[in-house]
């Protein structure tokens, strides 16, 4: 396993004759020598703690997000108490989780006047629909 120093990004390095190859095994002998780096996102707290909800409810999420900052991801921490799941639900609980995704509608509200929250509210929109799409296409959800 290789890790970004600051702890952001970690991968895995695998060998193959086709760069493409997923299914070569790692350190095994190749002809071409090539080396497949893959990079897989390691999500901070914030990050982690964005609900996956019903397709509809995040593009409604999304829509609040682009035109009040703050309000869509505000809804969103209500949902995590309704059922929707998250990937931090597991190791902090549920009422972090919520209170996470208080603290980060707050963060977007406040910074909202330089610009910087608003943009934040949006991207959060943005994975709150990737989120959802995987969800509906059953797919893993490691964005």
């Amino acid at each position: 396993m290789a890790q970004k120093e600051g702890g952001t990004e970690q991968g895995c390095v695998k060998t193959g004759e086709n760069l493409g190859a997923k299914s070569t095994m790692a350190g095994a002998p190749t002809a071409g020598g090539g080396v497949v780096v893959e990079v897989r996102e390691k999500k901070g707290p914030l990050r982690a703690a964005i609900p996956t909800m019903p397709f509809p409810v995040a593009v409604i999420c999304l829509f609040l997000n682009t035109f009040i900052p703050g309000l869509g991801t505000f809804i969103s921490a209500f949902t995590v108490l309704c059922g929707a799941r998250s990937d931090l639900i597991s190791e902090r609980g549920l009422c972090c989780v919520f209170w996470l995704n208080v603290a980060a509608a707050l963060i977007q509200i406040l910074t909202a006047v330089i610009m910087v929250g608003w943009i934040m509210s949006i991207f959060w929109g943005m994975d709150m629909v990737i989120l959802a799409s995987y969800r509906d296409q059953g797919l893993p959800q490691d964005v």
